[in-house]
C-alpha cells in the first residue's frame, strides 16, 4: 500500500495520520492552537517554505481541520481557523508534548509547562480511562475488532481463509472494501 492510499486501511490511526501525518502539519495545527490564523505569521514561525505552507493549509481545509475565513477585502485575504475537527487535536498534541516532556528534555527542563485556569495550578497532560479516571497504561488495555474488522474477519472464516495477524488486518481489510466496492460498481480492478 502507498502513503498516498493509507486512509483507505481499516484502521483510525491510518487514518488521522492520512490528514495529520505530513512533518509540518501538527506544527502548524500547534501554532494555530497558540492563535496563529494567517498565513505569514505560520511562515514566520515555523520557516517552512511559501509553497510547502501553502500546500499544508490546503490540505488541511480541505480534510476540514481548518476553515478559511476572510479578513481584507481588498486584497483578498484569509485567515485559517480551526475547525471542531481541528480542535479536537489538542489532546494529540498535549500528549506528544508529554511525551517529548518525558523523553527528550535535556537538564533545562520542559520547554514549555501547562497551567490550568479552573483549578489554578500546573498541570501535566495525561490520558485517562473513560469509566474510571486511572491513568491508560498499555499493559491494562486490549483492543476488540470493530463492526468492519469484525464482519472481515468473518469473512475470511465464513470463506476457510487464514485470518491475517493485527498487525496486517487493517491494511488487508482495505485492500478488501476497495475490491468489494469495485465490485459493487462494476469497476476494473487497478
Amino acid at each position: 500500500m502507498k502513503w498516498d492510499n493509507i486512509d483507505e486501511q481499516v484502521c483510525s490511526v491510518a487514518r488521522a495520520l492520512s490528514i495529520v501525518g505530513e512533518r509540518w502539519t501538527l506544527l502548524i495545527i500547534r501554532d494555530a492552537l497558540k492563535g496563529t490564523r494567517r498565513f505569514e505569521g505560520f511562515h514566520k514561525s515555523l520557516g517552512v517554505t511559501r509553497h510547502r505552507l501553502t500546500e499544508r493549509l490546503n490540505a488541511l481545509v480541505e480534510s476540514g481541520v481548518m476553515t478559511k475565513v476572510p479578513y481584507s477585502r481588498s486584497p483578498e485575504r484569509f485567515e485559517y481557523r480551526l475547525t471542531r475537527m481541528g480542535l479536537g487535536l489538542y489532546p494529540v498534541l498535549m500528549s506528544l508534548s508529554r511525551w517529548g516532556d518525558q523523553w527528550l528534555t535535556d537538564e533545562l527542563g520542559p520547554p514549555l509547562t501547562y497551567w490550568h485556569s479552573r483549578c489554578a495550578s500546573a498541570c501535566e497532560p495525561e490520558l485517562t480511562f473513560s469509566g474510571c479516571g486511572e491513568p491508560l497504561k498499555p499493559e491494562e488495555v486490549s483492543a476488540k475488532l470493530g463492526r468492519e474488522l469484525g464482519e472481515y474477519v468473518a469473512h475470511l472464516e465464513a470463506h476457510g481463509l487464514p485470518v491475517p495477524g493485527n498487525a496486517e488486518l487493517p491494511r488487508l481489510a482495505g485492500e478488501y472494501r476497495q475490491k468489494r466496492d469495485r465490485s459493487a460498481r462494476h469497476e476494473p480492478a487497478s
